[in-house]
């Protein structure tokens, strides 16, 4: 095939791409009945309708928080956050939360007023490449409660590098310093959200007895190379990315087993404070430092070891600790009603009835400005169940 015809070809294959892809968005957005709601109650029923498989879509957010000219007091109050423990379990049993965000500050504060209870603790991580805009609403927001702050120390993240275990690490650091008597520790991301009330966690956990989760198997042949070759963070102005040296490692120290699994986790206060003072941990980290998305190594790698507080050698996938749909799971979940980034769902309103008969703690991913409807039927259902689980009498205000 000669050039002018391969070139005709290309143009010819991008021009049909581009025509299919604007014809389905016009059909979508014309099948789609597109409503202006204004309060709970109606977005309730709009949900509902949405479970029933009718194609909706909202104009704009209705439960927006924003603290736009308002002292910190105002902005409890009026964006509905919950200011006393629900129970006295809750109470008794105080869970701390790692939040490692970078962006898109609106799905953060919802996922925090949604996972927010004055008996918790949070440490907020930045990404230091964030903008100014971005870390100033942070700032705020983190400034206004006495039991969130500020990872004291920021990293630079690289999208499957060490800063990324590094930033859970740092809050994880300050955690164990903190006053509050906290039973477990949750790691999250900005695009997380809950899926059980804050009482419903706990159960969840206590389920364990005292174990971390830390959801993971000996590594499939796949993702092998990702612990047998050096990999270096790489930093450039517009992007950074992982480099694949071909360069092998040496053994992992200790003489460990290296585990494979997920990156989010639920961790005793006993195995935090191993994984920062103990030999093995501090090995482990270092030996990290080169390889490829050591967060999905470190902790399960950890968590096997016999002896180590908490510890489950024999675990595997168990735990229920995230909802995710996976591209090359389809034919599991049923397909993604968003769209996929890096292989993972931005969940669409069309996941939601999957998302409500999850049984997993949290899921994960979502983008309120693309799919508003989606994080915001989430979030009024999951209130409405806390708030019907209450031992105490619950505030007006606290109604979303």
């Amino acid at each position: 095939m000669n050039s002018r015809k391969f070139s005709f070809l290309v143009l010819l294959i991008f021009t049909v791409t581009v025509c299919f892809f604007y014809i389905n968005s016009v059909f979508i957005q014309t099948n789609q009945r597109i409503l202006k709601v204004s309060n709970s109650s109606a977005l309730a029923e709009v949900c509902d309708s949405v479970i029933r498989g009718q194609m909706i879509s909202i104009q704009e957010t209705v439960l927006n928080p924003s603290f736009e000219n308002h002292s910190c007091q105002d902005y409890l109050l009026q964006n509905h956050y919950i200011t006393a423990p629900l129970s006295k379990e809750e109470a008794q049993f105080p869970l701390a939360y790692v939040m490692v965000i970078h962006k898109d500050f609106e799905t953060f504060e919802r996922l925090f007023r949604a996972v927010y209870m004055p008996q918790n603790v949070y440490c907020v991580h930045m990404d230091e490449k964030a903008t100014i805009p971005f870390k100033d609403a942070v700032k705020w927001l983190v400034g206004c409660f006495p039991n969130a702050f500020l990872a004291s120390k920021m990293e630079s993240v690289v999208y499957a590098g060490i800063s990324r275990l590094q930033a859970d690490l740092n809050c994880i650091k300050d955690l164990v310093a903190s006053e509050v008597q906290w039973k477990y520790i949750i790691n999250t991301c900005g695009q997380d959200f809950p899926l059980k009330t804050n009482k419903e966690i706990i159960h969840h956990l206590k389920e364990f007895k005292g174990k971390n989760i830390t959801p993971g198997v000996l590594p499939p042949s796949h993702v092998v190379r990702r612990t047998k070759y050096i990999y270096m963070e790489q930093r450039y102005i517009l992007f950074s990315f992982m480099l694949w040296t071909l360069r092998k490692k040496t053994l992992p120290p200790h003489n460990l087993t290296i585990y494979f699994g997920s990156a989010y986790v639920a961790l005793t206060r006993e195995f935090a404070n191993f994984v920062i003072q103990d030999q093995r941990a501090i090995d482990l980290l270092k030996w990290s430092k080169d390889t490829y998305s050591p967060d999905e190594h470190f902790w399960v790698t950890l968590n096997r070891i016999p002896g180590v507080p908490g510890s489950m050698p024999n675990a595997s996938w168990e735990g229920n600790l995230r909802a995710i749909k996976w591209r090359d799971m389809e034919s599991e979940h049923g397909g993604c009603h968003g769209h996929y980034v890096r292989g993972i769902c931005i969940f669409g309103n069309g996941d939601l009835k999957w998302l409500y008969d999850s049984p997993n703690m949290f899921a994960n991913k979502f983008e309120l400005k693309t799919y508003p409807l989606t994080l915001e039927c989430l979030e009024l259902r999951l209130r409405e169940r806390a708030l019907n689980q209450s031992e105490i009498p619950v505030q007006s205000s606290w109604y979303l």
